[in-house]
């Protein structure tokens, strides 16, 4: 705990040195993709410039100056489980972004989805006797909240005052300032298997760079794809990715929850693969053209031209009606979306007082998905793509790319973590432990 904790700050020192510098790298380590993107910041962009009136676009003082992506490699799950071919993938993108930014950049800071996330809800209330809040206060609050036993082989990736009281006033996003006799904090440490975080820590040190940061790719996502109205009542946002679905639950403009599924685009494609027996290759085309979760009459009569190059005529000729894809995808999107369920069941999403769903990444894709979804997840759901930024090239602003979007505004604007305090380092008792979403009941 105590190490990753200083490393955390550390990270954190990394992110204002670059930001002193003007230029960071954001990367989003997937199992499908890596995406790279240079920003450079300072602090000028205006809104209306390139014609951009993104939600963001302006306020967020950043613009994208450079952009790659490269297929991944030694990436599944989410998770680092070949580390020199991720560093030659990690290479790849990052060297493409930074020429075509013209730049050499040093810091980078990184997301990745998997690694097993667990949620936990903490508490606790000190005693200020009428005293304005000061930053001490804050620290002495947060360091008394009893850290439960998150086991062995897990760090805190996420530690994150979501809720302060103060004498009864709830819902204060920072008290400092204020008078009162109590304060309280609700917090959400989010941790994740420690492994995994290591993998790509020294991935980027092979590579050169100093990490300024990292991020779960599920809380990330929610930043960029929920709207402001949905990240204040309460949303989820669930990012489809190739080997990995992270779910993320956002209430007051925090994430509260996040969980991932180890099921993403690539089952689907590899479910395509085996059943019409082709290459991955062809079944991840013939799944982008043709795929779908909905069949009507029609797709009996759509006959795709399934392809190949065997040499075998016959085998090369073979078609397959739409009907049949769909037969294919179906069964293995449902039981993504069932899973899906089950972490937002258990997370107590139905307690919130607005429950809308968005669905982005690049599995998102799928046509039809949205109604499927809304089905089985019984919410209205949309499907979202990331805010619009500065300087975004129009490839990189699909729903792929939300998590890489997602991480350039946690780069420009991070939200106040554990680390940020000045918090003892003798304290770390563990007892309690709540549900994360209970509070959000008990509170508003």
């Amino acid at each position: 705990m105590m190490d990753l904790y200083d490393s955390q700050r550390s990270m954190r020192n990394m992110r204002k040195i670059a930001m002193q510098r003007g230029v960071v790298a954001v990367l989003d380590v997937g199992s499908s993709k890596i995406a790279a993107l240079v920003l450079r910041f300072d602090g000028s962009t205006k809104i209306g410039e390139d014609g951009e009136i993104g939600p963001l676009a302006g306020q967020s003082g950043f613009r994208v100056i450079g952009a790659a992506t490269t297929r991944s490699r030694g990436v599944h799950f989410g998770e680092i489980t070949a580390m020199q071919e991720t560093e030659r993938a990690i290479r790849t993108a990052l060297q493409a972004a930074q020429k075509m930014a013209g730049i050499r950049v040093d810091h980078v800071i990184a997301c990745f989805a998997g690694a097993d996330p667990r949620s936990y809800g903490l508490d606790a209330q000190v005693q200020l006797d009428g005293q304005v809040v000061t930053e001490d206060d804050v620290a002495r609050v947060m360091s008394h909240c009893d850290i439960p036993d998150y086991g062995d082989g897990r760090e805190v990736l996420h530690a994150q005052p979501v809720n302060f009281v103060l004498d009864h006033r709830s819902g204060l996003s920072d008290p400092r300032g204020q008078l009162g006799n109590e304060l309280s904090v609700d917090m959400h440490m989010l941790t994740v298997d420690a492994a995994a975080v290591n993998n790509l820590a020294h991935c980027i040190k092979r590579c050169d760079l100093e990490l300024a940061g990292i991020a779960s790719s599920a809380y990330v996502s929610g930043i960029s794809s929920l709207v402001e109205d949905e990240q204040e009542l309460g949303a989820a946002c669930i990012d489809m990715g190739g080997g990995a679905t992270s779910i993320s639950i956002f209430i007051k403009k925090h994430m509260i929850f996040a969980d991932s599924v180890r099921m993403g685009g690539d089952h689907v494609t590899s479910d395509i693969s085996l059943g019409l027996q082709v290459p991955t290759a062809n079944a991840e085309r013939i799944k982008t053209f043709y795929g779908g979760v909905h069949a009507t009459g029609m797709d009996d009569r759509e006959m795709i031209e399934i392809g190949g190059d065997t040499g075998d005529y016959e085998h090369d000729r073979r078609t397959a009606s739409r009907a049949e894809l769909i037969g294919i995808m179906r069964p293995r999107v449902e039981e993504i979306l069932e899973e899906v369920r089950a972490r937002l069941d258990a997370a107590g999403f139905d307690h919130l007082p607005s429950q809308q769903i968005v669905l982005t990444g690049g599995g998102s894709q799928i046509p039809g998905l949205d109604g499927l979804a809304s089905k089985i997840l019984g919410h209205q759901v949309r499907l979202g793509r990331p805010l619009r930024v500065h300087g975004l090239p129009q490839a990189a602003t699909g729903p792929s790319f939300a998590s890489a979007v997602g991480l350039s505004l946690f780069a420009a604007h991070p939200q106040d973590e554990w680390w940020d305090f000045d918090i003892p380092a003798d304290r770390y008792p563990a007892r309690s432990l709540r549900r994360a979403v209970k509070w959000f009941r008990d509170n508003w």
